[in-house]
């Protein structure tokens, strides 16, 4: 019998950044994520993927018990994964926020728009994440030919950033 362990998806872009757990962190995220997306050409909604990484991100910053979050996006074969690290041990839990409240809907807009999301513990506290499946699948070379819905901004690198 000749058995085979399954195959994990082939990471191939992977980048980390800390972020102060502050009010500029979301607006800080969402450059990253746009920036990440942009330069890597990655065939998802870049709309899309800002908004989910601000919601995970004030989420962090508005339950963070430390200095600082960890942002994490990656992108596989066939998705873009973002992931915010933060020193909570408590795992969020989506609220039914009644439709004209201020807040409580955030993982409910993360639930609708991603291709999945989940939260798991880590040694310093928890990461909550989102995943996007590409627009496209890949071809017989493993090469995507992107759909975009929404023009992306020109590639510019903003003051202070170091390239992805």
């Amino acid at each position: 019998m000749n058995t085979m362990a399954p195959t994990r998806p082939i990471v191939l872009h992977r980048h980390r950044v800390p972020l102060a757990a502050g009010p500029a962190a979301p607006a800080q995220a969402r450059g990253q994520v746009r920036a990440a997306i942009c330069t890597w050409d990655v065939p998802v909604d870049p709309d899309v993927a800002i908004l989910l990484t601000s919601e995970l991100v004030t989420n962090a910053i508005t339950h963070e018990v430390g200095e600082t979050i960890m942002l994490a996006i990656s992108c596989s074969g066939n998705h873009l994964r973002v992931d915010v690290h933060d020193s909570s041990c408590a795992l969020p839990v989506p609220e039914d926020a009644p439709v004209d409240a201020e807040t409580g809907r955030g993982l409910m807009l993360v639930n609708s728009l991603s291709s999945e999301w989940g939260c798991y513990r880590t040694p310093t506290g928890k990461a909550v994440y989102f995943t996007l499946a590409f627009e496209s699948a890949p071809g017989e070379n493993g090469d995507f030919a992107p759909r975009r819905r929404h023009p992306r901004p020109a590639r510019r690198q903003p003051v202070g950033q170091v390239r992805l």
